[in-house]
């Protein structure tokens, strides 16, 4: 029987585990001794995800999230992934580092200690925010740094020893609104009061805009057709982008 979390059923987080699905599905085996770590992990809303490639390690910085992490079962530990990770060279068979590095100020201090670690062939796998025109108040409440473009995501982990094997923009259909949405926003000042982990001691993540179960449905849809395309070709524009490094042998 599958496992989900409440964070599965909402249409963003759906849509972002096909289309990485789409990715690492075609680049992963799917093998009990193969070694995963999901780096900046929060509450491990991944790890069951990810485990279908074989087994997953988990690191965090957070205490709040790590404790729900424990309370589901995951394998997670409370350490900060911008200092030298507690692992030996050639580690690990693939990292994952899933809305992340765009929270630290230096995001190639993770990006090169995760070569250290990988094995030779190993895969990181990343998801950033894109474009920082589209800057928004969920960049504040999320304690963003910056947002990235294709470009940039290719320079940074070609700089860290990376052979780049994918890089593609995600949330493509639904970009036009996206964009809209936050310009409108931005002119009219009007944000969405959303909890946060970063301003609310009692939270232990922030909270994922609301959708009604119509638009949920819909969006939804429209992120399983996206995640048949990702599966053949790069997507030229989107909200998101999904890349995909890999360690020379």
């Amino acid at each position: 029987m599958e496992t989900l979390i409440e964070e599965d059923l909402h249409w963003w987080f759906a849509s972002r585990t096909r289309a990485l699905n789409a990715v690492m599905g075609s680049l992963l085996p799917q093998t009990p001794d193969f070694r995963l770590l999901d780096v900046g992990c929060g509450a491990g809303n991944m790890i069951h995800h990810l485990s279908r490639y074989g087994q997953v390690k988990g690191l965090e910085i957070d205490a709040r999230p790590v404790k729900v992490a424990h309370e589901r079962g995951y394998d997670v530990d409370l350490f900060d992934v911008t200092k030298p990770m507690p692992f030996g060279n050639n580690s690990f068979d693939a990292v994952t580092a899933l809305d992340v590095i765009e929270h630290n100020k230096d995001d190639m201090a993770i990006l090169t200690d995760t070569y250290r670690i990988l094995k030779p062939g190993g895969h990181i796998i990343i998801t950033v925010p894109a474009l920082m025109w589209l800057w928004s108040h969920n960049d504040d409440i999320n304690a963003h740094v910056r947002r990235y473009t294709a470009g940039e995501i290719k320079q940074k982990l070609a700089q860290a020893g990376f052979a780049i094997r994918r890089v593609t923009y995600n949330n493509f259909f639904v970009f036009p609104l996206a964009a809209s949405l936050i310009l409108l926003r931005r002119s009219s000042k009007s944000e969405p009061k959303l909890a946060s982990h970063h301003l609310d001691e009692a939270e232990y993540q922030v909270e994922m805009e609301p959708a009604s179960p119509p638009v949920n449905a819909m969006l939804t849809l429209v992120g399983r057709v996206e995640a048949a395309l990702i599966r053949r070709v790069n997507l030229p524009i989107g909200t998101s982008l999904i890349a995909v490094g890999q360690k020379p042998e």
